[in-house]
């Protein structure tokens, strides 16, 4: 399981090199997404640094969609999910694989977003060693979810609107957990009591996914 994770991984990393879509599409998405933040709440900037959490997990969302989407057209073209699925490979490395290239790739566009939330927002950032678990934490989550619903949504009509409907309500408490453990970082108070809760959650929440997508991977491939 882990070296077919480890294959599918490095396959899914090399063809984003090679094509570039993160970074010359995903990640200029991202950062014009906290930009128009900033113009709509410079009026008062004391609300935009108090905010700057939620609005840079509000930018990773929208950009965690967009890979998602990503991961799956891979598959899409020339017949690769059916190749895929006569390889030989355990599904559950497959997930894991598919997981971690969607995560890497996000982890790279947070380093990019949190300087830009530092540049943008004017937030002084205290508590690195709190928003570093936090986002690998979220993260995880993040992409095991959408890796999830990811395959689900890709045999269905309208699979590109359908992802953000079956996805965005699913990790609601993502959103809101990896904001509120941010928060304190962002604000210059390093790891609290509340900051560790939101992290256990968050920790519960990729742990379930995880678990489901090794489980349910494998059908989830097979009727598509």
């Amino acid at each position: 399981m882990w070296r077919d994770a480890v294959l599918v991984a490095g396959k899914d990393l090399r063809i984003e090199a090679r094509s570039r879509v993160t970074t010359n599409q995903v990640l200029p998405y991202a950062v014009l997404v906290l930009v128009l933040f900033a113009f709509a709440l410079d009026p008062d900037r004391g609300v935009l640094a108090r905010a700057s959490a939620g609005l840079f997990w509000v930018a990773v969302l929208f950009s965690a969609l967009l890979m998602v989407q990503r991961s799956n057209v891979i598959e899409t073209l020339d017949g690769a999910r059916d190749a895929l699925r006569l390889s030989g490979l355990d599904p559950a490395g497959i997930f894991l694989g598919k997981a971690a290239a969607v995560m890497v790739q996000l982890l790279l566009l947070e380093i990019v977003l949190g300087f830009g939330v530092v540049v943008l927002y004017g937030v002084d950032p205290a508590g690195f060693g709190v928003l570093a678990v936090t986002a690998l934490v979220a993260t995880w989550g993040l992409a095991g979810a959408g890796t999830i619903y990811g395959v689900l949504a890709a045999g269905q009509r309208g699979r590109e609107t359908l992802l953000p409907l079956l996805l965005l309500p699913v990790v609601a408490p993502v959103l809101i957990a990896a904001t509120r453990a941010s928060e304190s970082a962002l604000n210059g108070v390093s790891l609290d009591v509340s900051a560790g809760d939101w992290i256990a959650l968050l920790t519960v929440f990729a742990v379930i996914y995880t678990s489901f997508g090794v489980v349910a991977f494998g059908p989830l491939l097979e009727d598509q």
